[in-house]
């Protein structure tokens, strides 16, 4: 008999507001082809609302080319809108496809060489 139980999703976020437009967005899962959009959306939607917004990683087990892209898509939408995009605690898959794509360049980098969560 077929497994009628739905796969949980690839991708997940929660958000965490603080004071002063600072939002938190932890991301689970994979960020892949196909499941970009879950984080697209979410933070699209702080945008406009928030100055700040940081992308906890941690809970990211693997991202491709598309998450990567989207990564970058968010950035400039952030940038373009006066808000910050800043990623923390990086896998150290991420950390390699951020590095051959010279992308430690572009983004924030908080929690490491004595940059402050808040």
């Amino acid at each position: 008999m077929p497994d009628t139980a739905a796969a949980p999703p690839l991708l997940t976020t929660e958000t965490q507001h603080f004071p002063n437009g600072v939002v938190l967005v932890r991301c689970h899962g994979r960020l892949v082809a196909g499941v970009q959009d879950v984080l697209s959306n979410t933070v699209r939607q702080l945008i406009p609302t928030n100055q700040r917004i940081i992308l906890d990683l941690s809970g990211l087990q693997h991202t491709d080319s598309m998450g990567l892209g989207a990564l970058v898509r968010l950035y400039v939408t952030a940038k373009s809108s006066g808000s910050s995009l800043e990623l923390m605690h990086l896998s150290k898959q991420i950390r390699h496809l951020l590095g051959i794509t010279h992308l430690f360049d572009v983004f924030t980098v908080i929690g490491e060489n004595g940059v402050k969560l808040m």
